[in-house]
């Protein structure tokens, strides 16, 4: 039998001999006692391969009538299927939930527009002089697919087909190879938009718009720092990610960028600006170099198009602002007047009293009006830009010079495949971030302008037609179901843990430890992390987060904080055996000498890096909270 199987089967057992060991006998079980139990149970169950959505409610429907058995049979049926209803309506009328089948079906969208393959060869090429080259591709890669799709499976099998061989036969070390994929591929659940922050938003109650803006930073930084340990491992142990050789960074050029290269330039400013002009592009047609002219000065227009539109900005004048204050005597000469000619409360006159001149009544609105002439002036005048905004702008200039400089047509090409594989994916993604973090849009209706996205770029790429959308649509509505059906599992088994009082035995256990917020942090993880290596994701959060979730405010932690780092932990869900379904995935692709003992070891370097930034984002907080705290 495989280790994978006995240490599983190990686990188990130890879960059966410490419910046997500390339970006490069926005459003196209490409720709370039956709570435990019930938690210890539904863990042996899913271990042992049932459903977990259907396991949940079972198990829920069943101790919820326990709980209520001292009622009589028929006031305990009665009470039970009331709480069974009560929590599914409460589900169905949860509308976080809408945003799942849409991001969902956007996901399938996206992967069957087969964009991966471009994707992947353009960040190769792209990449061709960084260390380890061919490993960092396959991060960057995984980062942006998996963020479009957030489709762990789907992403890790389909780099495991692209990836891995191409890894493979330029010499890079299987454990390295196999770490970067899997590891790579759980960045989906990470960076937004993430299934997995909606579930905790709607389990947490926290708001899905605060979990992205505070997500998007943490996820870039895992990333980064996996990118940083292949570049260090590539410098370390050249023999574990060797250099590309000169003719894998060969970019094949067009017969135009050819001609012109040898008769003109081989960079493209100059070579096409000079073909151009006069008999020299006797053999290139016009409308070809115009049309690449125009596809090179991409990034110079956008460049100029963004600091125009921030200039607008920073000098745009300050709005203004009604005070609320109104000027001494204009009241009284309107509505006042008729209030004392109607013999209200009055002075009396005074013969020879003191009295202001009658000049200056008058001159009272017309001092007023002089001065808000000026102010009203300076309030329309635009104000002077920023030193900080004209410091970006001459840097952003020297950047550009220097990148024209140096931009030959064979990056030209690279650029190009870029344009039709990354940018289309990265422009989706942002404007469905942007439109959400921005309040432009709910989850709900950002997700759905992404599935139309999917759309039209599987119509772009030539992918579109009715197998493939009633496939995506099935797929999406199979994955929707379970994550639904999940929910409401979850939702019975927490009434029914509640009810039991489990919950009250866990605060009041978790409470007498006297542990500090910093105690009490470290202990969550650490747990999350645990249940990490035989459960999965979903599971951890519908069951055991409600557990957590209760003890936060008597440690004044945020809630939307305690998320991040969740989501966080949660990484290593995918990579930690025995159920590392990432592994899995991978294996079912890998040539036959690549053994999963392999795929193990290479992802336990990238378990170290989740936790490294785990305790980074706890030691450095503004990771993840300065983006909400901005915009909201």
């Amino acid at each position: 039998m495989r280790k994978e199987v006995w240490f599983g089967l190990s686990i188990l057992a130890a879960i059966v001999i410490a419910i046997a060991v500390l339970m006490p006998s069926p005459a003196d079980l209490t409720n709370g006692h039956l709570g435990l139990l019930m938690l210890a149970l539904i863990v042996v169950t899913i271990m042992l391969g049932f459903p977990t959505a259907f396991t949940l409610m079972g198990m829920g429907v069943m101790f919820t009538y326990l709980a209520y058995r001292n009622m009589g049979p028929q006031q305990a049926i009665a009470q039970t299927l009331d709480l069974m209803v009560l929590r599914t309506y409460a589900v169905m009328t949860n509308d976080v939930l809408i945003a799942v089948p849409l991001f969902i079906f956007m996901g399938y969208l996206v992967e069957r527009a087969n964009l991966i393959e471009k994707l992947f060869r353009s960040m190769h090429l792209a990449m061709a002089r960084v260390p380890g080259s061919l490993a960092v591709a396959t991060v960057v890669t995984c980062a942006v697919f998996a963020t479009a799709t957030g489709i762990v499976g789907a992403v890790v099998t389909l780099m495991g087909l692209l990836a891995l061989p191409a890894m493979l036969k330029a010499g890079y070390s299987v454990k390295l190879s196999a770490g970067a994929i899997t590891a790579g591929g759980c960045l989906g659940i990470m960076i937004p938009p993430s299934v997995l922050l909606i579930v905790y938003g709607a389990v947490a109650g926290v708001s899905v718009v605060k979990l992205y803006a505070g997500a998007f930073f943490p996820g870039i930084m895992l990333a980064l720092l996996y990118v940083i340990y292949i570049m260090i491992v590539a410098k370390l142990n050249p023999k574990a990610a060797p250099p590309l050789s000169e003719e894998e960074r060969r970019v094949t050029l067009p017969e135009f960028a050819e001609i012109t290269k040898r008769t003109i330039s081989n960079r493209v400013l100059p070579g096409l600006i000079g073909a151009m002009k006069g008999k020299r592009n006797a053999a290139v047609p016009m409308r070809t170099l115009f049309n690449h002219l125009v596809i090179a000065l991409l990034p110079a227009l956008v460049f100029v198009a963004i600091m125009g539109l921030s200039y607008k900005i920073v000098t745009a004048p300050l709005p203004q602002q009604a005070s609320g204050l109104v000027e001494m005597g204009f009241a009284s000469d309107t509505d006042g007047s008729s209030h004392f000619d109607s013999g209200g409360l009055q002075e009396p006159e005074i013969e020879g009293g003191l009295a202001e001149p009658e000049a200056s009544a008058a001159a009272t609105p017309e001092s007023a009006a002089t001065k808000a002439e000026p102010e009203e002036q300076v309030a329309n005048e635009s104000r002077p830009a920023p030193a900080a905004f004209w410091i970006l702008l001459a840097i952003g200039t020297i950047i550009f010079v220097a990148f024209y400089a140096m931009f030959t047509f064979a990056r030209l090409e690279i650029f190009k495949m870029l344009l039709s594989s990354f940018f289309p994916l990265a422009i989706m993604i942002l404007a469905v971030l942007g439109s959400i973090v921005f309040g432009l849009a709910t989850p709900s209706e950002a997700a759905a302008m992404g599935s139309f996205g999917g759309i039209l770029l599987a119509l772009a790429y030539r992918r579109l037609n009715l197998p493939m959308l009633k496939e995506s649509v099935y797929l999406a509505a199979k994955t929707s179901a379970m994550v639904c059906w999940l929910f409401v599992g979850s939702s019975i088994f927490s009434a029914a843990f509640a009810l039991l009082g489990g919950q009250e035995i866990i605060n009041t256990w978790v409470l007498g430890m006297d542990l500090t917020p910093v105690q009490f942090m470290i202990l969550a993880q650490i747990v999350i992390f645990l249940l990490g290596w035989p459960l999965e994701w979903t599971e951890i959060i519908v069951i055991f987060m409600p557990i957590f979730l209760p003890l936060l405010a008597h440690y004044q932690i945020d809630p939307l904080f305690f998320g991040l780092l969740v989501a966080l932990n949660l990484q290593t869900a995918f990579l930690s055996p025995p159920v590392a379904m990432s592994a899995f995935y991978l294996k079912g692709v890998a040539p036959s000498h690549v053994t999963l003992n392999q795929i193990f070891a290479g992802m336990l370097p990238f378990m170290g890096i989740q936790i490294i930034a785990i305790v980074l984002l706890y030691l450095f907080p503004a990771i993840g909270l300065w983006l909400p705290q901005v915009l909201y």
